[in-house]
């Protein structure tokens, strides 16, 4: 069964750091996302990364202070968020495509982000 299971949310200060993670089992990936959806607002693309290449590609609301990855060997990527901000709370889900697929087929259930002022 293909999965993707995603970590590390939580409340954080403005200006700290959070790491979230997003596991893939059961398939072979070709890029993988993250995308937030705040309260009241419509989901954002966030970072994106490549599988093979590791190309990544970011937001203007979080470029300098975000750094997508990812790790092959655990079939994993990250998302590394510093300088947090309150504007930045919201709920970060990660997305896939897999090798077969021509958009993102894969989702991860949220994970909550909360930065207090």
């Amino acid at each position: 069964q293909v999965r993707l299971v995603e970590s590390g949310g939580g409340l954080v200060q403005a200006g700290g750091s959070l790491r979230l993670s997003c596991a893939a089992s059961g398939r072979t990936l070709v890029s993988m996302a993250w995308f937030r959806q705040a309260p009241g607002k419509e989901r954002e693309f966030v970072a994106y990364i490549t599988w093979s290449t590791s190309f990544a590609y970011y937001a203007d609301s979080v470029k300098g202070r975000f750094t997508i990855s990812r790790d092959n060997t655990k079939n994993t990527a990250y998302l590394q968020m510093d300088s947090l901000r309150p504007e930045d709370t919201a709920i970060y889900s990660c997305a896939a495509r897999s090798i077969t697929a021509t958009t993102y087929d894969l989702w991860g259930q949220g994970t909550q982000v909360t930065v207090s002022s």
